[in-house]
C-alpha cells in the first residue's frame, strides 16, 4: 500500500526546518510532497537545498487548506493520502499501524493517529486529540479534549476506536474515497472542513477510525492564532455549514437552537472584553445565511443521512454538568 504524505505550506519555512526532518526520517518507504500555497519566504529553496527528494507542488497564491489540497491531490497517485500539517513531528514506525488498519478493514476510509502536544508531550493536542465526535447541534469534541479541557496521556487511548471525525492536522484517507466525495468543500477555506468531509463520508457508509498505536506531535495554531477573531468567524460559520449540509433531523429547530447558543457565546465574549470575537460570531451567521441556498441545494442532492450523535449537548455536559473528561460522558 502506497501512502503519499502531503504537507501544505504557506510561508512556513521555520516550521519545515523544525518538523520536516522527522517526516523524512520516518517515512522512507513512501512519497512525500510539499504543496506551497504561494509563499513569499524561502520555503521552496529550503526544501530544494536540504531535502531534494521531496516532491514540490507550487501554487501562485494561497488557496487555503480546502482548495489547496483539492487542487494538489488531483495530480498525486497513491492508495492513501496523508494530509499532514507543517507543524507536526512524526515518530518512528508511525505509518505501520495505519497501513495495517487500512489493509484489514476495507470499510474504513479515514484514519487519525494519536495527536499529542509538541510543547507538552504528555498531553493531548487540542486539534483532534484521540479522535472526534459531534453532538446533536454540531459542536465537536474529542476523546482527550472537551472544549478547552485537554487530558494528559496516560495510555487511556492506546486503542483502536471507531470515531466520527478525524483531525485535519494528520488525516489519512483512501484516495478513492477522497475522489468519490469530491474532496473538501472549498467554501470553508479553513477550519472544520475535515469534519464536513468525515460527515459526508459517514453518510455514504464509510467508517472513520482512530489508531492509537500511531503517534504524532502537533504544535497547533501555527497557521491562524487560536485567539484570532478570524478563526472564531470560520469556526462558527463552518460549524453551521457542516450541520445544515449533513445532519439528520428537524433542521429548523437545530439552527434555532444554535442561534441561541451562539448568541450566548457572543455575550460571553463581550463579558470577557473581546468584542471583536462577538462581532465575528455575528458575521459568521451572516455568512451562513448568505450561503444557505447553496447549502440547501447540496442537501437536496444528497438525501441519505444517518444518525450521527451520541450526546444531545456537549455544551450542557461541559458548562452545566461540569464534565471535562471524555470518560465521564454517558453513551460513550
Amino acid at each position: 500500500m502506497n501512502i503519499a504524505v502531503v504537507i501544505l505550506n504557506w510561508n512556513g519555512k521555520h516550521l519545515l526546518e523544525a518538523f520536516l526532518p522527522s517526516v523524512v526520517d520516518h517515512s522512507a518507504e513512501h512519497d512525500i510532497y510539499v504543496v506551497d500555497n504561494g509563499s513569499s519566504d524561502n520555503s521552496i529553496d529550503y526544501i530544494k537545498n536540504n531535502h531534494p527528494k521531496i516532491n514540490i507542488i507550487k501554487f501562485s497564491k494561497n488557496y487555503g487548506y480546502a482548495e489547496g489540497y483539492n487542487t494538489a491531490l488531483k495530480g498525486i497517485k497513491a492508495d492513501v493520502f496523508c494530509l499532514l500539517n507543517s507543524d507536526v513531528a512524526v515518530t518512528k514506525n508511525w505509518l505501520n499501524p495505519i497501513v495495517e488498519c487500512f489493509k484489514l478493514e476495507s470499510d474504513v476510509a479515514i484514519i487519525q493517529p494519536k495527536i499529542l502536544d509538541q510543547k507538552n508531550p504528555d498531553t493531548f493536542e487540542y486539534a483532534g486529540a484521540a479522535g472526534g465526535f459531534i453532538d446533536r447541534l454540531g459542536y465537536p469534541y474529542c476523546r482527550g479534549r472537551i472544549f478547552n479541557s485537554v487530558e494528559k496521556d496516560h495510555g487511556q487511548y492506546n486503542d483502536e476506536k471507531t470515531i466520527f471525525w478525524a483531525s485535519g492536522a494528520c488525516f489519512f484517507i483512501r484516495s478513492k474515497a477522497f475522489n468519490l466525495l469530491e474532496g473538501f468543500d472549498t467554501d470553508f477555506f479553513a477550519h472544520m472542513e475535515e469534519i464536513d468531509l468525515c460527515w459526508r463520508a459517514y453518510n455514504k457508509g464509510y467508517n472513520i477510525k482512530y489508531v492509537g498505536r500511531s503517534s504524532v506531535f502537533h504544535v497547533g495554531g501555527a497557521s491562524l492564532h487560536a485567539s484570532s477573531p478570524k478563526k472564531t468567524y470560520l469556526n462558527f460559520r463552518n460549524s453551521l455549514f457542516t450541520l445544515v449540509k449533513n445532519a439528520k433531523g428537524p433542521l429548523f429547530i437545530l439552527v434555532l437552537l444554535r442561534l441561541i447558543l451562539d448568541g450566548i457565546a457572543g455575550i460571553h465574549f463581550l463579558i470577557l472584553g473581546k468584542p471583536k470575537h462577538t462581532w465575528a460570531i455575528i458575521e459568521a451567521h451572516g455568512g451562513f445565511y448568505k450561503a444557505l441556498p447553496k447549502i440547501l441545494h447540496f442537501r437536496s442532492k444528497n438525501p441519505k443521512r444517518r444518525g450521527y450523535f451520541r450526546l444531545h449537548s456537549i455544551v450542557w455536559n461541559y458548562f452545566v454538568l461540569k464534565i471535562s473528561k471524555f470518560s465521564k460522558l454517558k453513551n460513550h
